[in-house]
């Protein structure tokens, strides 16, 4: 296994200089020397270089905003997807299980059918965050039901949470089927981008929107690491050492709800991070949640950021949705890890 402080350094340092090339790399490439330049004249550094006027607009309004959301989504799925698999015991598992992404689909895909038939007011009083609210509210919905009909005798079981992840993401899918095959063709191809996932409408303001709902549950699931390890071993075991597994289960999936609702409700379905990033952090580092936790945020900002990056740059001036990238780069990783540790990850 490798060192946590090599894990820690390695993944610090290659988050930033991927974010150096991102803010770069673009449909209009800017020099690393102008970024840098631009960069320390926000922190308050002297500059006495001077810096293309438009080169500084597109770094600060339209590249650092996405980036920054892109670091902020990917922590924000790199850590619930590990603590989600933590409470199952199962490393297959991921937020979707819960109904998290099928409820936020649903409500998305509701408001973007019959936006101009039900939620007029709404849209007047929201406009462009009408969207964010529809699909943030309905993870919320899906968790919550989910979580009411895992309880039994007052305590939420995780067996029975599985099956009621199963049953809401099915009923959540019938429905964003229909309403799907329902809409014209305009809202058909913005379902479609949708769900694909992107990061391009990020600014400021969606940033600061997300901000709160994304940084609690990345400062405070780390601390539920040494729980989780001992929740492994069997909840009874872990109740008689002093540590109580309905806690952790109802903290768990209270941040990772308000984390990944946050995440697609401004940017859509964006795949195989939860479920992929804490593998990787597993296989270096060993399957202590201390670690695991805070290496699979670090992680996951660090894949969504390249992948966003691709994204932008591979059919430049055009832009690949970012779920397509995050698959396409997924999918064979963990084929391999699948093929090569099977029998460790399905036993």
């Amino acid at each position: 296994m490798v060192n946590k402080k090599i894990i820690y350094c390695g993944l610090i340092v290659g988050l930033m200089a991927v974010l150096l090339a991102s803010l770069g790399l673009g449909a209009m490439k800017i020099p690393l020397l102008d970024v840098l330049t631009i960069l320390g004249k926000q922190i308050g550094l002297a500059a006495d270089r001077p810096v293309n006027d438009l080169y500084e607009n597109v770094l600060l309004f339209v590249r650092l905003p996405r980036v920054v959301l892109g670091i902020l989504v990917g922590a924000a799925l790199g850590i619930s997807g590990a603590a989600v698999q933590g409470i199952f015991r199962n490393p297959l598992a991921e937020p979707g299980l819960i109904g998290i992404s099928a409820g936020a689909s649903l409500f998305a895909v509701l408001v973007i059918g019959m936006e101009s038939l039900l939620f007029i007011s709404l849209a007047n009083l929201l406009g462009l965050y009408l969207l964010a609210f529809a699909a943030f509210s309905g993870a919320g919905l899906a968790a919550l039901l989910v979580y009411q009909f895992s309880k039994t005798e007052g305590k939420p079981n995780v067996a029975t949470m599985l099956l009621a992840g199963i049953a809401i993401n099915a009923l959540a899918g019938a429905l964003t089927g229909l309403f799907t095959y329902l809409a014209d063709e305009q809202q058909l191809r913005t379902i479609t981008f949708w769900m694909l996932g992107s990061l391009g409408g990020a600014n400021w303001a969606t940033v600061l929107g997300v901000l709160p709902f994304i940084v609690l549950p990345v400062l405070i699931l780390p601390f539920y690491g040494r729980g989780l390890n001992l929740f492994a071993i069997g909840e009874s075991q872990a109740e008689q050492i002093g540590v109580n597994p309905n806690r952790i289960k109802s903290v768990v999936v209270l941040l990772s709800t308000l984390a990944v609702g946050a995440c697609v409700s401004v940017t859509g379905i964006i795949g195989f991070v939860g479920l992929l990033v804490p593998h990787i952090i597993r296989l270096l580092g060993g399957v202590d949640h201390r670690l695991v936790l805070p290496a699979s945020a670090l992680l996951g900002a660090l894949v969504l950021t390249v992948s966003d990056m691709l994204a932008r740059i591979l059919v430049a001036p055009v832009e690949l949705p970012i779920g397509v990238i995050t698959a396409l780069l997924g999918t064979p990783v963990f084929l391999y890890i699948l093929y090569k540790d099977k029998k460790k990850i399905l036993n």
